[in-house]
């Protein structure tokens, strides 16, 4: 083998392998890919589309799509990889109550409030 056709095959190589890796760490548009989501930070949507969640450093708020005005608010911790404990202040009732998630996929909570209330969440999408 010559120099020549090394040199060219190693350069092959080297393009094949920096193509491979832009297809790898780059998301739509060609940006960056987002880390994967960590726990129950970010956002997560009701199933019947009506609030949004969001999850941030221990601190838990719930917003109505529709109108933005904020429906609950509250604290959470992580008692495990998989479950998170909320306790949550409903501004419209006036109560608090706790709730228990259970992480039974990246983008699913399904939940159970303390009166028995069963519900999932669904993780939204990071906008950026």
């Amino acid at each position: 083998m010559t120099i020549a056709r090394k040199l060219f095959s190693a350069a092959a190589i080297a393009a094949t392998a920096a193509i491979l890796a832009g297809c790898v760490s780059s998301g739509p548009g060609g940006g960056p890919l987002a880390a994967a989501p960590q726990g129950v930070e970010g956002e997560w949507m009701s199933t019947d589309g009506v609030a949004v969640s969001r999850f941030a450093g221990g601190t838990f708020q719930t917003n109505a799509l529709d109108t933005g005005n904020k429906l609950a608010e509250g604290s959470y911790r992580m008692a495990d990889n998989r479950n998170v404990e909320i306790t949550m202040r409903s501004l419209i009732r006036q109560t608090t109550s706790n709730v228990n998630c259970s992480m039974v996929a990246a983008n699913q909570l399904n939940c159970t409030s303390s009166g028995g209330q069963q519900f999932v969440l669904t993780r939204r999408p990071a906008v950026g």
